[in-house]
This record gives structure tokens, sequence and C-alpha cells, in this order.
């Protein structure tokens, strides 16, 4: 190949290589202005939305700002309305003010007359009072403390002699009254054969081996059987009955303690009033260690469980209470069954209705006495130990004290009702018998400087054990004067009753 050829080649390669490059320049020109035409026409259509975007964001913010605008103004009218009112309150309350001040001023001004013309009527009281003592020292030839002296033994001398009409109206009157006694005796007496309730709700008797005892029991100078009364509150009866001691006392609690104190002291055979006292606190321990293991058994029985230690002690306390001549433990278990089985036959809770029969009379056996009516008590004590609302309700309502608010409640009363209106279930001579013994020993009780009050042989006899350092024989006169006149004032009460005040002094201490 010549070189001519190869250099035409290499031209005409160079000349189609250059024009390749101007057609290729050429193309991306027309795509460059292309490509640019569609970028202005997306920037005017997106400058186009966020001018809209801005114009409603604007107009929202318009919006917002002109009900912002309208709240305050609201606010500003009520508030300048709310000052109005206030404003024409104030002016009110100041005229009502100016016109008290004026009537006030005319009242003190009233007031300040009448109080000087009391004062002057009062210096010529005291004048004329004056006057009449002067007048009467002349006419009697007395000076005023002569006076007095003469008016006090005038006083004593007619003391002395209503003392004396007094205790002579008192022996004519039992004199008097003597036959119908006789005859009251006779008709409880007949009321006591007709049932065997009343006696065994006041007297306990203790068996013996032998008669030798009785001696050991009475003590010397009969100090034994005084401690025995006076730790325990019964009336021990040691009269001709054979190997039979009686203990008599309304409280069933008190007749136990003193039935087992007997029992331990006679079995160990030391009898003395250190041993007695002695005793007696360990046995009233062991009372009441069985009365909550009786409450723990009546519930389980029953099936009622999570009930509170001190309404279980409470239940337990039924044992040695009863209502109307009825025993209240027995009545409470009787309503309880009751309650279960009336509330299983009409669809409702049992078990609650259980607890609320069971705990419906825990009122009549608190610890401390109270005023309130027993329905009440319980429901209050009820609330107190964490029980249902249900429960305290039927508790608190069962006589009618509050309104009944679930079914429960009617279900308590009306199984109330019906034990306790079986025939011979109860006494309401008993009870009322029971609660004026009570009473009587509450009032002696309220007396400062008593320890303690007994109320024995049937009521007709109180006695009042008082504190040696704090009242002296005289003051113990006095309590006993007091006692008996509350009594005679405040109780309705057969025949008489006797008060005897006791004050004893007692010297102690141990040899080491």
């Amino acid at each position: 190949m010549d070189i001519t050829t190869i250099i035409v080649g290499l031209v005409a390669l160079a000349a189609g290589f250059s024009i390749s490059l101007l057609i290729t320049k050429s193309q991306e020109k027309k795509k460059a202005s292309t490509l640019i035409k569609e970028a202005e026409k997306e920037a005017e259509a997106i400058k186009k939305d966020k001018i809209l975007q801005a114009k409603e964001k604007f107009l929202e913010l318009k919006s917002e700002h002109e009900k912002v605008i309208q709240k305050r103004e609201q606010k500003l009218n009520d508030r300048t309305n709310s000052l109005k009112e206030r404003e024409a309150k104030n002016n009110k309350y100041a005229e009502d003010n100016k016109r008290q001040y004026r009537e006030n001023k005319n009242t003190r001004e009233e007031l300040n007359k009448k109080l000087e013309l009391a004062d002057l009527k009062a210096k010529e009281l005291e004048k004329m009072h004056r006057k009449q003592v002067e007048q009467l020292e002349v006419i009697s030839g007395l000076s005023p403390e002569d006076a007095k002296n003469q008016l006090l033994e005038a006083l004593k001398e007619e003391a002395k002699t209503d003392a004396a009409a007094f205790i002579q109206t008192t022996l004519e009157e039992a004199k008097l009254s003597a036959s119908q006694e006789a005859r009251k005796v006779v008709i409880q007496t007949i009321q006591r054969v007709a049932t065997e309730q009343a006696v065994e709700n006041s007297v306990s008797v203790f068996n013996i081996e032998n008669d030798d005892v009785k001696g050991r029991i009475i003590g010397r100078e009969g100090r034994n059987i005084r401690a025995l009364e006076a730790s325990t509150g019964v009336e021990i009866i040691v009269d001709d009955t054979p190997e039979a001691i009686i203990l008599s006392c309304f409280d069933p609690v008190r007749r136990e303690i003193a039935r087992l104190a007997l029992h331990r002291l006679v079995t160990d055979g030391r009898i003395h009033p250190a041993r007695i006292e002695e005793v007696c606190a360990k046995v009233k321990k062991q009372i009441e260690e069985e009365i909550f293991e009786v409450g723990k058994r009546t519930t389980i029985d029953l099936g009622i469980h999570a009930l509170h230690p001190e309404l279980v002690r409470m239940v337990g306390r039924m044992k040695y209470r009863s209502s109307y001549g009825q025993n209240l433990l027995q009545h409470s278990r009787e309503v309880a069954n009751l309650c279960g089985t009336m509330a299983a036959e009409l669809g409702l809770n049992p078990k609650l209705a259980k607890r609320a029969g069971l705990l419906h009379d825990i009122g009549k056996v608190p610890s401390e006495e109270s005023e309130l009516p027993h329905a009440i008590l319980g429901m209050k004590m009820a609330e107190k130990y964490g029980e249902k609302a249900e429960v305290c309700n039927a508790i608190g309502a069962h006589h009618d004290e509050i309104e009944m608010s679930n079914l429960i409640s009617p279900i308590v009363q009306v199984c109330d009702g019906i034990s306790g209106a079986r025939p011979g279930a109860r006494r309401q001579i008993a009870e009322s018998y029971i609660q004026r013994l009570k009473d009587l020993e509450n009032l002696a009780l309220g007396q400062k400087g008593v320890l303690q009050a007994y109320a024995v042989q049937a009521g007709r006899e109180l006695r009042v054990m008082v504190d040696c350092e704090k009242v002296n024989d005289a003051e113990a006169a006095k309590i006993s004067y007091d006692i008996s006149q509350k009594i005679q004032n405040e109780m309705t009460y057969p025949g008489q009753v006797k008060i005897t005040v006791i004050r004893e002094t007692r010297s102690v201490n141990v040899a080491r």
C-alpha cells in the first residue's frame, strides 16, 4: 500500500471523528435545553404550590388569632361584668354597714341610758339595804356575825330534827310495807317455781365432800369468805344445806370464776386471803382463755372464717350472757343457722347471712358499758374490726334503729324474732332484774374513789370497795350517804337497799 492511500485514509478518519464529535455536541445541547425547560416548569409548579400553602397557613393563623382575640374579649367582658357586680355588692354592703352603724349607734345610746339608770337604781337599792340592815341591828341588838352564828345553830338543829324524822318515817314505812313485801316474795317464789330459768341465771351450787370444808372456807372470823366475795363479787351462802355451798350472782362469769376458784382452793387445801386472791387472779385469766376458745369453736362449727380475734372473743363471751333469760350464745347460733338456711332458700349468700346472724347481738357483750342501743354499738364494733357493709347494716338494723340497705338485714331481723318468740325461750322478769343490779353497780362506780361495787342479796345490798389512799373514813360515810340518795332519786326498786362501803388498809413487806 502506498503512502498516499494511507494519508488519505488517515485524513478521512480524522474528518469522520470530527464530524461525529460535532454531531454529539449538538445532541447534548438539545438535551440540556430540554432538561432546563422541564426544570423551569417544575420550579414554577413548586412555586405555585408553596404560594398556595403559604396563603392557607396565613388564613389558618389569622383565624386562630381572631379566635384568641375573641376569647380575650369575652374574658375581659366577663371580668368587667364581675367587677361591676362586685362593685354593686360592695356599694350595697357599704350602705348596709352605714345603716347598721346608725342603728347600732342609736342602740348604744339607749343601752348607755339604761345602764346609767340601772346604776342609779342599784345605788338606791344598796342604800336601802344598808338602812334595813342598820334598822335590823338596832331592833335585834345583834351584829351580823352574831346573827350568822345563830342562823347556823338553828339550821343544825333543823337538820338533826329532819334526820330523826327521816329515820322514824323509814321505820314506819318498813312496818307498813312488811305485808306487801311478803306478798311480793311469795309471788316471786311462784314465778321461780314456774320455770327453772330464773334460778339458773342467778345461782350456782358448789358441791363439797363433807361439811368440815365449810368452816375452812369461812375462815377465822369470816376473813376467807370476805376475801372470796371481795375478789369475785359473788355472794357465797354457807348454810345448813348438806354438802353444798350456794354461789349467788346475776353475772354468770363471776359465778364461774368463784366456782372454779373454790374448787382449786378446796382441792389444794391452802385457804387464806392471800392464796384466795392469787387463785382468783389465775382463774380469771383461765376464763378469758376459755372464752376465746369457745368463740373459736363456735365460728368453726358454723363455717365462719377470717373473723377478727376481738370479735371471736366477744362471741365467746356470749356463753356467759343471757337475753331475757335466753342464753345469748345459743340464741346467736340458732339465729345464724336460721339465717343460713333462709338465705340459701332465697338464693342469697348463706355464709354472709350466717356471719351477720352470729354477730347480730355482739353489742350486748362489750368490755365497757355504753349508753348506745346494743344494735348500734354492735354495728360500730363490726365496722371497727373490718366486717363487710352488708353485715354491719344487718347488725345495726335488726331492731330498726337504722334503715335496711340489703336483703341480709330483714333475714337477720326475722330470724332473731323466730329464735326469741319460741314458747319458753325468754322471760322479761329475769332481764329486768339483771339490768337493775347492773344499774346499781354502775351508779356506785360513778363515785370518786370507788374501786369495785357488787350488788348482792338479790339487789337488797350494795357492797362498795373504795381506795384507802384517796378516801378517808369520813368520806367513806359520805359516799355511802350519797349513793343511797342517788338510788332513792334515780331508781325504782322494791323494799330497801343497804349500802355498805368497805375501806381496807393493807401493809405489805417482803423479807428477802
